[in-house]
Formats: structure tokens, C-alpha cells, sequence
């Protein structure tokens, strides 16, 4: 589509010629309308939207102390994934995926945290990098949405079996696929019923990228210019990849390779990959954890029962429980949770079995201590660590490990094969080139 034009000096041939000629001699100015660069399905993409996109990855890549790619070839690569995300968030409306203002406050909480800032100071810090804070709330909202239709549409229908996980074990009995790998990655998608046209052309891109990596152009570079991946605007940074986490397509190109070395266009049902192996390590013979066994009181939220109303219960409970009242009898009275016949009784918890926001207070409580009200997405718990120990865990480690990797191998390719399919059955026009 042609960007639109209203030149100043058009609207003056509507004036009197007297007025017209008064105003002749001021500077000529150009008032630009924003311009649709993709439409995807009944929705658009503009310039403004794109260019904010751009800045935001420079902004990113000059972070990590990454060299940017020309112009051109990020904006190329950013439009992509703005038509990507603009599909996936139209299935997830047709679906009747949203994301409350209350969860969404919490994500923020979260992320504040894990920041070790205030809401007040990640606010700020957002406004010194001219972030508006409306719109990186959305960005959020819109970022735990894809979160959850990748959830819905692909993980949960993932399905590893035991012998699945027993073949990986024993093929680990060698001990190199307890290797670690620092890798870094391009991807080169190809679509899917591809003419041999296409396919190619997209074989002949791919060369073109290993061959500026070859002629000395730095990794990161060419990966935000030239790839397909998720991860290409961090400079196609995969980070530490345990060998059994790796598909076999990856493991056998790395494992005889040195940290430096890039791997020849690999080519899978996704289109074709370049791996470069940054650094590598053996990885540990042992698991021992952490365990904690605990018990809980919980009060969920809901219509009826506001977040106050929640934790003053909690708060009268604890005040019972302060003066030797039974943590049992009142857990199997009280409690909402399906622990509540065993008097709140968790058992032994193994680091990641709950969720951070219980995790956390857990773990900075004395033996036998009751903490105060805790807030998690499940509502509001008193908790009490009874017992810990450290535990060998390394056999059931294994298979947990095994069973985890299988699952985000497997999870990861449906995952890009899904989005593939679902952009095949949109409506997308492409309108960058159009001047």
C-alpha cells in the first residue's frame, strides 16, 4: 500500500487567493498518516506499530552488546514476528482466552520482584527508557495469553511414555550425553508443502547466513538479520542445553564439534538450522535436593469471598494457632484444599514441585515456625515446615530429567509446526516493500 501524502500546501489552494498568498512564504510542511505494512485477516500492522518494535530490539541488541543488523533486515525479521504473535492472538480471542486485570497485576508484582524493584520503581525505570507503562502492561497481558494458547493448543496434548524415557536413560549409560551445550542458533523456516522453488530459496538463505559467519560477521548478527527462531532479536541465543534436552538432529551435529565451530545447514521438517556451539561441559553424576515437608491452611478467593476477607481468616486462624490451638484439626475445619483430610499435609516438596510464590516464604521458614498470611495464584495459606532433609535423588532425578527433556524437545517443534499451520490458514499481506 502507498503511504499517504497531505502536503500543506494543498489546502491552501482552498483558501482565498489573498490568504493563500499571505501564507505563501512559511515553510512547507508534510503531514504523514500512518501506513498499513501487513494486513492478517481483518486486523492490521503499521508503520508506527513496527518501528516502535525496531527500536525496542535495537534497544535490546545494543543491551547484550550485540551488533545490529542492517535496518531493513530487522525490520524484516520483527514483522514476522508481529504477524506470528497477531495470529496466535486472534485464535486465542476465538477461543475466549483473556487475562484478568487482577492476574495480570500480579504478573507485574512478579516481575517487579524478580527485578528487586517496587511497582513505583519498575514504573520509573520503564519511563527513563520511554516505555509507556500502559502499553508494557499490555505487552504483558498479551505475552502470558500466548503463554497459555501454546499450553492449551500444543504442551498439554505432548505426551511422553515410559519406554520413551527409558530408551533416553539407557542411551545416556555412554556418558556423553550428559554433556552440556552452550549453543547459539539460526533458524531459515520453510512453509509447509514448500514448491522445490521455495525450498531453495529458502536452502539458498541459509547458505547466504553460514556464509557471512564464515567470512567473519559475528553470530548475533546475522541471526537478527537472517532467522526464523523465537529467539533471533537475542542474538539466536539458546544458552545451556543439557544433551538429552537437545533433538537428535542437534546432538549429532554438536557432539564431535569445539566451542567456536558452526555446524553445516541442518535440515528438519521446520526449515534449515545453524548451530554454533559456544562453550561445553560434562554435566553432574549426582542430584541431591533439598526437600521440605510441609503443611498448609488454605482460603481461596472467589465472588463471595473478597482477598481481605481471605487473609483476616487467615489472620484469626494464625492468632488460634499463636495461643497452641491444633495446626492438624484446624487445617482438616478450614482448609479448601485437598490436603485438608490429612491436616494440610503436603509431604515432601522437591524444589519447582509448587509455585514461587509458596515456595519462597516456605523456604525462609525455621523448623515448626507458622508464617504469616502468603498470597499464590491458588489464594491465601498459612504454612508450616515440619521436616527437612537432603535427599539422593538422582535415579528419580534422572527420570524426571528425561521425561522434561522429551517433553520440551517434542513441545518445541509442535510448537513451531502448530504456528506454521495456523499462519497458513490466515489471510496475510505483506506491504513493507510497497513505497
Amino acid at each position: 500500500m502507498r503511504p499517504f501524502f497531505i502536503p500543506v500546501i494543498a489546502l491552501l489552494a482552498l483558501l482565498p487567493a489573498g490568504q493563500a498568498a499571505a501564507q505563501a512564504p512559511k515553510p512547507r510542511q508534510i503531514v504523514t498518516i500512518d501506513r498499513i505494512v501487513a494486513v492478517v485477516n481483518n486486523e492490521v500492522i503499521t508503520e508506527r506499530e513496527l518501528a516502535a518494535r525496531v527500536d525496542f530490539a535495537l534497544r535490546q541488541l545494543r543491551e547484550q552488546k550485540a551488533p545490529a543488523p542492517s535496518r531493513d533486515a530487522l525490520e524484516r525479521q520483527v514483522l514476522e514476528r508481529l504477524i506470528n504473535d497477531r495470529v496466535q492472538m486472534q485464535h486465542a480471542r476465538e477461543l475466549g482466552m483473556r487475562v484478568s486485570d487482577v492476574e495480570l497485576d500480579r504478573a507485574l508484582e512478579r516481575i517487579a520482584e524478580q527485578n528487586k524493584l517496587t511497582l513505583p520503581q519498575l514504573r520509573e525505570v520503564l519511563a527513563r527508557d520511554n516505555v509507556p507503562f500502559d502499553k508494557f502492561r499490555e505487552d504483558i497481558r498479551g505475552e502470558i495469553t500466548l503463554s497459555r494458547l501454546r499450553e492449551r493448543e500444543v504442551a498439554q496434548k505432548i505426551v511422553v511414555t515410559d519406554s520413551e524415557i527409558d530408551t533416553l536413560i539407557k542411551a545416556q549409560q555412554g556418558g556423553s550425553s550428559r554433556d552440556e551445550f552452550n549453543l547459539s542458533h539460526i533458524l531459515v523456516s520453510v512453509p509447509e508443502n514448500a514448491s522445490p522453488e521455495q525450498l531453495q530459496a529458502r536452502r539458498d538463505r541459509a547458505e547466504q547466513a553460514l556464509r557471512q559467519i564464515r567470512e567473519g560477521a559475528d553470530f548475533r548478527q546475522v541471526a537478527a538479520a537472517f532467522s526464523d527462531a523465537p529467539e533471533a532479536l537475542q542474538g539466536g541465543q539458546l544458552g545451556w542445553r543439557e544433551a538429552e534436552r537437545l533433538p537428535t538432529l542437534f546432538l549429532d551435529a554438536v557432539r564431535p564439534m569445539q566451542p567456536g565451530q558452526v555446524s553445516e545447514p541442518l535440515r528438519s521438517a521446520n526449515g534449515f538450522h545453524i548451530l554454533r556451539v559456544n562453550e561445553r561441559r560434562g554435566g553432574a553424576q549426582k542430584m541431591l535436593v533439598q526437600q521440605t515437608r510441609a503443611r498448609h491452611i488454605l482460603i481461596k478467593t472467589n465472588e463471595l469471598v473478597s482477598e481481605a476477607e481471605a487473609r483476616n481468616r487467615l489472620l484469626a486462624l494464625k492468632e488460634r494457632l499463636d495461643n497452641k490451638a491444633d495446626f492438624a484439626e484446624l487445617a482438616r475445619a478450614r482448609s479448601e484444599d485437598t490436603s485438608a483430610s490429612r491436616g494440610g499435609d503436603l509431604g515432601w516438596l522437591s524444589p519447582g514441585d509448587t509455585v514461587p510464590e509458596f515456595e519462597q516464604p516456605m523456604n525462609a521458614l525455621k523448623l515448626n515456625e507458622i508464617s504469616g498470611p502468603v498470597r499464590s495464584p491458588f489464594g491465601w495459606h498459612l504454612i508450616q515446615v515440619l521436616e527437612r532433609r537432603t535427599e539422593d535423588m538422582t535415579q528419580e532425578g534422572q527420570r524426571m530429567n528425561a521425561r522434561q527433556a522429551l517433553r520440551e524437545r517434542k513441545t518445541d517443534d509442535a510448537y513451531q509446526e502448530w504456528v506454521r499451520q495456523l499462519r497458513d490458514r490466515a489471510y496475510v499481506e505483506q506491504r513493507l516493500d510497497r513505497g
